[in-house]
């Protein structure tokens, strides 16, 4: 396990990672807003806007009162809910680390795009491996993982500082800390394919993002940087 806590990367195109941020404070939002009751029963929030998998690939539907928003469009909602602090804060930690300089790599415009394929390629991933479950895949890890591949890509020298092992601080290249990371979620959604953590749309998201990070990034921005921070 790798926690990241600070890269000291700068900024190089975009004055503020505006996406960025506002992708940070809407699910921070969403969180809270859930989970004080404004909008109802969290749990029953889960089962409608959460990508449920026997109901995206059409083996059950959900049941009745609970279609608040059309079946494929929970691939996207199911990005915003998070399970509890820790799931919450996990995401977003890596995605302050490292989403402003992807952001800034791709340009906003093409971030948001990117942000949001890599999630439901990541939520789709899921509901074809385990596509009769009927508890409903949440979170922005399949966005975040896709979000990690690309930040190793284009600044695999960028020395990132962190909790190995949640612990023990080191600070390392991307390339060994992220690509640990990133092999740590292929062997888990080999190893548990159908378990509590949905590693399959990891997988998703990271095969995602490894594809459309050299179409998206501005041409002044070369992959596998030799940029060092």
């Amino acid at each position: 396990m790798f926690m990241p806590l600070y890269d000291g990367a700068p900024m190089v195109f975009l004055r503020q990672p505006i996406v960025n941020y506002s992708l940070i404070a809407l699910n921070i939002a969403v969180f809270l807003a859930m989970n004080a009751g404004l909008f109802g029963d969290v749990e029953r929030l889960d089962l409608a806007l959460g990508a449920i998998p026997a109901v995206v690939v059409g083996h059950s539907s959900l049941a009745k009162g609970l279609g608040l928003v059309p079946e494929p469009l929970t691939l996207l909602t199911g990005l915003f809910i998070h399970a509890g602090w820790a799931h919450l804060i996990g995401n977003m930690l890596f995605l302050w680390v490292f989403g402003d300089n992807v952001e800034d790599a791709m340009g906003s415009a093409r971030y948001l795009a990117f942000y949001l394929a890599c999630g439901i390629a990541g939520c789709l991933s899921y509901c074809v491996v385990d596509s009769t479950s009927e508890a409903p895949l949440i979170g922005a890890s399949g966005a975040i993982s896709g979000v990690v591949v690309a930040y190793m890509i284009l600044y695999p020298r960028i020395r990132v500082l962190g909790l190995v092992l949640n612990i023990l601080p080191l600070r390392l290249p991307a390339l060994w800390c992220l690509g640990a990371w990133i092999a740590t979620q292929l062997m888990s959604a080999l190893v548990a394919p159908r378990g509590d953590v949905g590693f399959w749309a990891h997988v998703g998201g990271i095969a995602c993002g490894a594809a459309l990070t050299p179409l998206l990034r501005r041409a002044a921005a070369p992959l596998f940087s030799s940029r060092r921070a």
